[in-house]
């Protein structure tokens, strides 16, 4: 396994369409241990491959240190086939240091996709999982978060971080 560089900034595979996974191969296996790895060493929650300069619609997600009880998942070819429910939440990327703004998602998602073993399968998420299944899928679509910010939803960041200075 190996730790990759994550793509930053203004770079055209983070605004490209990722191309699908034919076949789930040792290739595509690697990728995903590497991604995983990759994630882990930046303090990241989610990946998509196209962040490792692969344009490849692979993601990862791992909120275990947030919710135990939730294992890490990889997913090939997600797609979202429901989506229900609309929340307001802070978001950041590993493609995007220091940034942060407040994006409007769905609550809860379905997503569609191959599993690292070549099964498909159905997985959905509510919450945190669901705003991950959402970023990272739109990284593959290079749809980036700062494209979905509003600026009557940055007020309630803004006034987070009021708060929290004056304490």
């Amino acid at each position: 396994m190996a730790v990759l560089e994550i793509q930053t900034g203004d770079v055209p595979i983070l605004r490209q369409k990722a191309k699908p996974v034919k076949h789930v191969d040792d290739n595509v296996l690697r990728l995903i241990e590497d991604m995983f790895e990759t994630m882990a060493a930046a303090c990241g929650i989610g990946l998509a491959a196209p962040q490792i300069g692969v344009p490849k619609r692979i993601i990862v997600a791992d909120i275990s240190q947030h919710f135990p009880d939730c294992p890490p998942v990889a997913l090939i070819n997600p797609l979202i086939t429901e989506a229900s429910g609309e929340e307001l939440g802070e978001e950041g990327c590993l493609s995007l240091p220091g940034l942060r703004g407040i994006v409007r998602r769905a609550s809860s998602v379905t997503v569609h996709a191959l599993l690292p073993n070549g099964e498909e399968a159905e997985l959905s998420g509510n919450h945190l999982m669901a705003r991950v299944l959402q970023h990272e899928i739109d990284h593959l679509n290079g749809i980036l978060f700062i494209d979905l910010l509003k600026p009557e939803d940055q007020i309630l960041l803004e006034q987070e971080e009021a708060k929290e200075a004056s304490n």
